[in-house]
C-alpha cells in the first residue's frame, strides 16, 4: 500500500528532523544521513525513534543507489 502524496510532504525523520527517502516496494522510509530505516506496518510508518533499525554500510550502499536510480521518493517535498 503507497503512501499518499499529502503525507510524504509533511513526514521527516523524528530524530534529525530530515527529509526521508521512501521506498514503496519495500515499504520503508530511510534516512541516510543516520543511517535508520522505518518500517511501513499495514500502510502506517512507525515514525519512533527507538523503533528505527540501523543499517549497514552494504545496505545502506544499495538503498543510495536504489534512490540514485530513481527508486525512491523524498519526503519534505
Amino acid at each position: 500500500m503507497s503512501l499518499e502524496s499529502a503525507l510524504l510532504k509533511i513526514l521527516a525523520c523524528p530524530i534529525d528532523k530530515g527529509a526521508l527517502l521512501y521506498f514503496d516496494d519495500e515499504a520503508i522510509l530511510y534516512n541516510p544521513r543516520l543511517r535508520r530505516r522505518y518500517r511501513i506496518a499495514d500502510g502506517i510508518p512507525v515514525m519512533l525513534a527507538h523503533r528505527a533499525e540501523p543499517v549497514g554500510d552494504a545496505e545502506h550502499a544499495r538503498l543510495v543507489g536504489l534512490a540514485d536510480a530513481g527508486a525512491a521518493a523524498r519526503t519534505l517535498v
